[in-house]
């Protein structure tokens, strides 16, 4: 079976995607808007209609997004995010990430079957940080893996991995849904519902769960998901539960950084977790202005 993508975005969409990694992977150089335009085979004038159409904000402001700085402050801002999440998310737009999301785990005895009789329907999409390849199931969203240039099948063979018994057809129409309602700005996807089909043990669910209750634009420590779960010294087995998460952007895996403010650890890869946590900052950006 090969990988086959299908954009969710204009063409120009790939090009902004290229310029948002080299921005993340080089902001340390704060490289200028005339070197970014560059990497996107655009004017400088073009490209910064274009990547704040696509992305919200500016490749500047972006950049901002992605320093330590930016990470320690958020942090020192979180103040028992889980234990006020629903409070806070539902006082304002920024509405908790779970009322968009409903979470159905798998028995014990089908945990076992790996997808037996299991039919996942699949396709690979673009979105503003980065494509994926999305897995559905008539019981909800299995699988939601960032896919990197040239990885398609790589990422395929992942998911055929994770469900080995399973059938697979691709189908991306059927999944295209999923992805325009992931990609949205969180307060315009508040009154639509994704249902998740999760596969893990007792405690990789519960810390799953646990990650629903960050919202947008929050980051918390492992400690923090630990001492939610009831593991307060457990920080070690727990970010190796997140590190497991098969549902990317969905569970909100990429909201959980380092004490120190250091951005790392990511199944998808650092470049694609800070991506994810400026954009996600951008969209919290254009709510207030």
């Amino acid at each position: 079976m090969t990988a086959a993508a299908i954009a969710i975005e204009p063409p120009s969409n790939t090009a902004v995607l290229a310029a948002v990694d080299f921005l993340v992977a080089h902001y340390q150089d704060q490289p200028s808007l005339e070197d970014l335009a560059g990497v996107a085979g655009m004017s400088p004038f073009h490209f910064q209609r274009v990547f704040k159409e696509r992305i919200g904000i500016s490749p500047k402001r972006f950049g901002q997004f992605l320093t330590v700085e930016h990470a320690k402050a958020l942090l020192t801002k979180r103040q028992s995010v889980l234990d006020t999440a629903l409070e806070v998310g539902l006082s304002g737009p920024g509405r908790l990430h779970d009322l968009f999301v409903a979470c159905e785990a798998m028995t014990p005895g089908e945990y076992k079957e790996e997808g037996r009789d299991l039919t996942i329907r699949w396709g690979i999409h673009e979105g503003p940080v980065g494509r994926a390849l999305i897995g559905l199931t008539d019981r909800g969203v299995c699988w939601f893996g960032f896919v990197g240039d040239g990885e398609d099948d790589l990422a395929l063979a992942t998911l055929e991995e994770e469900w080995s018994l399973a059938r697979l057809v691709h189908d991306p129409v059927a999944t295209e849904p999923v992805a325009r309602l992931a990609f949205l700005p969180q307060p315009e996807r508040s009154h639509q519902r994704i249902r998740l089909l999760l596969r893990g043990t007792n405690f990789q669910i519960k810390v799953w769960q646990a990650l629903l209750n960050v919202p947008q634009g929050a980051v918390v420590c492992y400690e923090d998901i630990a001492a939610a779960v009831g593991r307060p010294t457990a920080s070690r087995a727990v970010g190796q539960a997140i590190g497991q998460n098969p549902v990317a952007l969905l569970i909100p895996c990429h909201r959980v950084i380092r004490k120190s403010g250091l951005v790392h650890g990511y199944r998808w890869g650092a470049t694609r977790k800070r991506a994810l946590l400026a954009w996600e900052a951008g969209q919290q950006s254009a709510e207030v202005a």
